[in-house]
């Protein structure tokens, strides 16, 4: 009998729409609260929207941080901007949970 080697998975650096759709999906299946899901979902298709709208950026702390300077130069509240880079911040996680981001790079964030 013959092993049969199952290729293991590398993780992304650069998260395509897919994939940010996917674990997007995943945090707002994990709110229970109608507010807190529309809260998100507004703060994640921005970002999202954002992302995409730059050139293909490795999904990592820098682009959070340049993210950040584009909502202050919005000028946005500062509980505006937490609740964003929170949201930001939970897709991150669930991308790593999935097996889409290195687990480290969503820590970093």
């Amino acid at each position: 009998m013959s092993k049969q080697r199952k290729k293991k998975r590398t993780p992304k650096r650069v998260l395509a729409l897919p994939d940010l759709e996917q674990s997007k999906a995943a945090v707002l299946n994990s709110l229970t609260s109608k507010s807190g899901q529309r809260s998100y979902d507004h703060a994640i298709s921005d970002f999202v929207d954002w992302y995409c709208s730059e050139p293909r950026l490795a999904f990592n702390r820098t682009v959070v941080l340049r993210y950040r300077i584009y909502l202050e130069q919005k000028q946005y509240a500062p509980t505006t901007i937490n609740l964003r880079l929170a949201a930001v911040r939970r897709v991150a996680y669930e991308a790593a949970d999935s097996g889409l981001l290195c687990p480290e790079l969503a820590a970093g964030i």
